[in-house]
């Protein structure tokens, strides 16, 4: 039996590289996409508040997501991590200028400038991940940041991934909990009968 987390450290390290090294222009299209399909979910339609992260170079793009939610008049809710706890504490904004560089150079929201927000109802939340699997499970970065949000978040789960990251079956473990949609360039995956 090979240990877990060898594998997972190798499968990081593989779909990182594939990332990397995605053709730019290839990346931008299958980002406008996955937004596509994100953006005609009724989940999507039927939400009011938005939780999402706030996209790396390697990630699937939120940028223009997040400014479609805000014109489109949803709340939209990003977050901050807290290193130390590996929790995370969510901030809404009202534009992407709000943002400052955080914990490992991502952009996050600007206490200061923003209010704190716990889980509302009527909610989504739009999920990163280097790979999820056919039922829903990610392999994200190690850190375990959004493992431990998802265990009480009681919205609907938004997985966004390149249907090439795709994996079959991912190892996870006891705690780990399955997203509730997949998305990706190429299709919707519906995992659970959960309704926004």
């Amino acid at each position: 039996m090979k240990n877990i987390k060898e594998v997972k450290k190798n499968l990081r390290a593989q779909l990182r590289q594939y990332r990397e090294r995605m053709d730019p222009e290839q990346k931008a299209q299958q980002d406008a996409a996955i937004l596509n399909r994100v953006l005609s979910l009724r989940e999507y339609k039927n939400s009011q508040t938005i939780f999402t992260y706030v996209s790396k170079s390697i990630e699937v793009d939120t940028t223009v997501f997040i400014r479609s939610a805000l014109a489109s008049g949803k709340k939209v809710v990003v977050p901050r991590c807290i290193p130390e706890t590996y929790g995370m504490e969510f901030y809404e904004i009202s534009s992407l200028d709000e943002l400052v560089s955080g914990t490992y150079g991502v952009l996050e929201p600007d206490p200061s400038k923003s209010r704190k927000v716990e889980h509302p109802k009527k909610s989504i939340c739009i999920v990163p991940g280097l790979s999820f699997d056919s039922q829903g499970y990610r392999l994200g970065y190690g850190k375990g940041y959004y493992d431990r949000f998802l265990s009480g978040f009681k919205g609907i789960t938004i997985g966004l991934c390149y249907a090439k990251c795709m994996k079959w079956d991912l190892p996870h473990g006891y705690y780990d909990r399955p997203v509730d949609l997949l998305v990706t360039e190429k299709y919707i995956r519906r995992i659970s009968g959960k309704n926004a």
